[in-house]
């Protein structure tokens, strides 16, 4: 997965994650319990996307400064550390891609019937 189109679609989700925030306070919405339950329910149910997608972002941001690190690191032990981390954190990014990928997939209203 390209990470400019992943944190693109990441970013729309994060955009509906803090609106659906703001929309849980407004008193109109506390006062209409069907709206209200709706919309936690929806705030819940992409809680996980949101806090994967800022573990994403902590590592290719740490990626960035590693790299930048070793470009500039003249100390032979501090160069072989940023490689270790980048190495780890080179091998860590697919993964959460990949379970970013499946907090993605939309939920199947007939899962939500038979629980």
């Amino acid at each position: 997965m390209a990470n400019n189109l992943i944190l693109e679609k990441l970013e729309g989700v994060k955009a509906r994650f803090v609106e659906v925030g703001e929309l849980l306070t407004h008193q109109d919405i506390l006062s209409d319990m069907d709206r209200y339950v709706r919309l936690n329910k929806e705030y819940k149910d992409l809680q996980p996307i949101i806090e994967a997608y800022e573990r994403y972002k902590l590592a290719l941001s740490n990626v960035s400064s590693t790299k930048e690190l070793l470009s500039a690191e003249k100390d032979e032990e501090m160069r072989e550390m940023a490689k270790a981390e980048l190495d780890q954190l080179n091998a860590s990014i697919p993964e959460m891609e990949e379970e970013i990928k499946l907090l993605l997939i939309p939920v199947d209203p007939e899962d939500e019937r038979m629980q």
